[in-house]
């Protein structure tokens, strides 16, 4: 074997590689792959409590409406009460779950002090982010497949528009998951990301037409409500369950979009950066 030294051109490669290419390629397939799959089996483990718990609160909640309100309450929207607010608590739920589950991953890893396993694999921001994204979205996902089907089967709540449902589902998933990423960096221990849930996420998602149409909201509150992400994706699933919506399902589509770009943009440049993240 020669042991003559490589020899490298004057653009910068070497042997006919390009130095600015990684070994496994542009994009880390498995490295992605199994931080995916990592964010997936943390939830699984616990799946009583990921999966099971949400149907047992999105029921409660169905339950509580149903003797609180009773049968008299007239219809919104034209369809009965119980099947207004059944994409709602599932909406609610979702989104929730999808928030948590990024949130106490990632700041899990930062308190307990082992989020240097995270950051020293080779995968670069975009990597990152999207690893945990996917764990958001697949058990947001679950959530919704899970609370649908019980829907379906006690109150007979089918699906109108499945493609609509999906896609307002993905996206809130992304979108909270990216808020979930935001917080956990954000925050220096559990209490701080308590108060972010509490005092944020908790109240956008119960203030977004969860339980009611906007349009019994004084003025001032739809207009606020319009500028609420949190609204467009809980219109959007009722408009795919149902088929009504308090605002146009492709004006939704829009903004939630753009809304899920620009959160997931932050969580990659604080990634890029290591922004409370490195030392």
């Amino acid at each position: 074997m020669s042991d003559a030294p490589i020899q490298a051109d004057d653009r910068g490669h070497n042997q006919g590689h390009d130095l600015g290419v990684r070994r496994f390629g542009r994009i880390n397939w498995l490295g992605l792959w199994t931080l995916a799959e990592r964010e997936v089996r943390r939830f699984m483990n616990v799946w009583s409590q990921t999966l099971l718990a949400p149907l047992i609160n999105a029921g409660l909640f169905l339950m509580i409406f149903v003797i609180a309100v009773g049968p008299g309450r007239g219809p919104v929207m034209g369809v009965p009460f119980v099947e207004f607010i059944a994409p709602g608590i599932l909406t609610m739920t979702v989104i929730q779950n999808a928030f948590a589950n990024t949130s106490s991953s990632l700041a899990g890893a930062k308190v307990q002090g082992h989020i240097v396993d995270t950051l020293m694999p080779p995968l670069n921001a975009a990597e990152l982010v999207a690893g945990y994204l996917a764990g958001a979205v697949a058990r947001g996902l679950m959530v919704a497949i899970v609370i649908a089907v019980g829907a379906w089967l006690f109150l007979g709540v089918g699906i109108v528009h499945p493609l609509w449902v999906i896609t307002f589902t993905v996206l809130g998933s992304v979108f909270m998951g990216g808020l979930g990423l935001i917080a956990a960096i954000y925050a220096n221990k559990f209490d701080q990301l308590a108060a972010i849930s509490s005092f944020i996420v908790t109240p956008l998602s119960f203030l977004s037409g969860t339980f009611y149409s906007i349009e019994a909201m004084p003025p001032l509150l739809q207009t606020l409500s319009h500028a609420n992400p949190f609204f467009y994706i809980i219109d959007g699933v009722r408009f795919g369950m149902l088929g009504v919506s308090d605002s146009p399902p492709l004006r939704g589509l829009i903004f939630v979009t753009l809304a899920a770009g620009l959160v997931v943009g932050l969580c990659w440049y604080w990634f890029r950066t290591g922004y409370r993240l490195k030392p």
